[in-house]
C-alpha cells in the first residue's frame, strides 16, 4: 500500500472544533434505562483534522495540525504525548468530550458536546497561523464541523486566502458549512471535497435513495460538484467503499475489503490521510483511492477512534476499478471484474 515517506511534502490541518473523544465499550446491546458495566474503555485526541494529522503522522509523513486550545489542555498534552506537531491558539474555555457508544457488533452512538466559541479575534489568529505553515506545504485539509460563533462560510473565507500559499486544499465537513462552502463560487471551490453520500445529496439536491441505486445518478451528482469548481471529489460510502471523481473526467471505484468492524469513528478521516499520503508519494488516482480505502478500512477495525499503521494498511487488499477515462485517453476495457459504482453505506461522522 503507498504511504508518503517523510519528506516528500508537508500536510497542514486545521482541527477549529477539537476533541477529547471518549469511547465507550459497551458489553452488549445498549439498553436504555439500565445500569451498563462497560468494558475497557479509552480516551484520545480527536476532532477530524486531529485524526487526519494522526494518521499522517503514524506513516511517517511530515504534518503539523492547527487548532484552538490553551497551552494546558489535556488535548495539548496528549497530543505532545504522541509526538504530533502541533500549532495553536489559546482560548479560554476547554476543549470540548465527545463520547461515542461501541456496541460489540460495530455499531455506534456518538454523543458529540458543542466545541469552544471563537471569537472573530480568534478566528483570525487562526487563520493567520495557519497561512503560516501552509506556505510550502502540499496539503491543507480544513476538517470537520465548525464551533458556536464561526460563520458558517468560514471555510470558504479560509479556501480563498490560502491561495497565495500554494498549497492544495481539501475540505471535509458538513451542513451548512458544506453548503457556504459551495455557494461562494467557484474561487471558493476546494482542490479536494471529501462528501459521504448523505452530503453529495444535500449539496446536490439528488434523493440519497437515488445515490443508493442509480450508478448515473451519482455520477450525475459528483458531476455538478466539479461544475462548482472542485477539482477532485473522493466520495466515501462506508461499507460499500468509495469513488474518486477528478473534473478531466477520470472516475475511479474501490469495493472495501472484508474487515470486522469495531469503530467507525474517524474512518472517513483515515481515508482522507490515506489518499493524501499516496499523493504525497506520487501516485496515480486509481492508486490514491486504493489507499484512501484501505486507511478507512483499517481504521474501521481498530477500537474507538484509533488510527491505523502502514503495517496494518498494507495486509488489506483494495480492488479499484476504472469507471471513466479521463478526458483524451482511452476508455477503459470492459470487463467482467469492473467494479460499479458503490452506492448506499455511509460514513459515520
Amino acid at each position: 500500500m503507498t504511504s508518503g515517506p517523510a519528506g516528500a511534502g508537508r500536510v497542514v490541518t486545521l482541527t477549529a472544533n477539537p476533541s477529547l473523544d471518549r469511547t465507550l465499550s459497551l458489553p452488549g446491546v445498549l439498553a436504555r434505562g439500565g445500569v451498563v458495566r462497560l468494558a475497557p474503555s479509552s480516551t484520545e485526541p480527536g476532532g477530524k483534522g486531529v485524526n487526519v494529522a494522526r494518521a499522517v503522522a503514524a506513516a511517517g509523513g511530515d504534518v503539523v495540525t492547527v487548532l484552538p486550545a490553551a497551552a494546558d489542555d489535556p488535548i495539548v498534552g496528549a497530543l505532545h504525548r504522541l509526538g504530533l506537531p502541533l500549532a495553536t491558539v489559546p482560548v479560554p474555555t476547554p476543549v470540548r468530550t465527545n463520547y461515542t457508544l461501541a456496541e460489540p457488533d460495530g455499531t455506534t452512538t456518538k454523543l458529540n458536546e458543542p466545541g469552544a466559541p471563537l471569537d472573530e479575534a480568534t478566528r483570525g489568529a487562526l487563520a493567520d497561523l495557519l497561512h503560516r505553515h501552509a506556505e510550502g506545504a502540499r496539503w491543507v485539509a480544513l476538517s470537520g464541523s465548525l464551533p458556536p460563533g464561526a460563520p458558517p462560510d468560514w471555510y470558504a473565507e479560509l479556501v480563498r486566502s490560502l491561495r497565495d500559499t500554494g498549497a492544495r486544499i481539501a475540505v471535509d465537513t458538513s451542513e451548512a458549512p458544506l453548503l457556504a462552502l459551495l455557494a461562494a463560487g467557484p474561487d471558493a471551490a476546494p482542490d479536494l471535497l471529501k462528501p459521504n453520500a448523505e452530503e453529495l445529496a444535500q449539496l446536490t439536491g439528488v434523493p440519497e435513495e437515488a445515490l443508493a441505486t442509480d450508478r448515473d445518478a451519482v455520477l450525475t451528482a459528483v458531476g455538478t460538484l466539479h461544475e462548482r469548481g472542485v477539482a477532485e471529489v473522493l466520495l466515501t460510502l462506508g461499507a460499500d467503499g468509495a469513488l474518486l471523481s477528478r473534473a478531466d473526467g477520470g472516475v475511479w471505484s474501490a469495493a472495501p475489503p472484508r474487515v470486522a468492524v469495531r469503530s467507525t469513528v474517524g474512518a472517513g478521516d483515515c481515508s482522507l490521510a490515506g489518499l493524501l499520503l499516496a499523493d504525497l508519494a506520487g501516485a496515480a488516482p486509481a492508486d490514491r483511492l486504493r489507499s484512501a480505502v484501505a486507511y478507512g478500512s483499517a481504521s474501521a477495525a481498530l477500537p474507538g477512534s484509533a488510527v491505523p499503521t502502514p503495517a496494518q494498511v498494507a495486509a488489506l487488499p483494495v480492488e479499484v476499478s476504472a469507471v471513466r477515462s479521463p478526458a483524451g485517453t482511452a476508455s477503459p476495457p470492459s470487463s467482467p471484474r469492473t467494479t460499479p459504482v458503490p452506492a448506499a453505506g455511509r460514513d459515520v461522522r
